[in-house]
């Protein structure tokens, strides 16, 4: 798995978690919403500023987010 694909896995699943809409998200963060559904498929890469601020408005920890996304791309490898 591409380390773009894990970041929106991850993001996608804690905003499914919250139960907000990728709008909502984009409304809370100020970003774009369809900046929001190109993270989340896998098309963009975010800044560490723009991983700071989802993840505030997700309820968790940056750090939490980026072990997430290095689980995921680990277990890959290993697969």
């Amino acid at each position: 798995m591409k380390l773009e694909q894990a970041i929106g896995l991850v993001i996608r699943k804690h905003r499914t978690v919250e139960k907000i809409s990728q709008f909502k998200l984009a409304e809370l963060t100020g970003f774009d919403r369809s900046f929001i559904s190109l993270l989340e498929r896998g098309r963009r890469v975010p800044t560490v500023k723009t991983i700071f601020i989802i993840s505030e408005h997700l309820n968790i920890p940056p750090g939490q987010l980026i072990e997430e996304v290095h689980q995921l791309v680990e277990s890959e490898i290993m697969e």
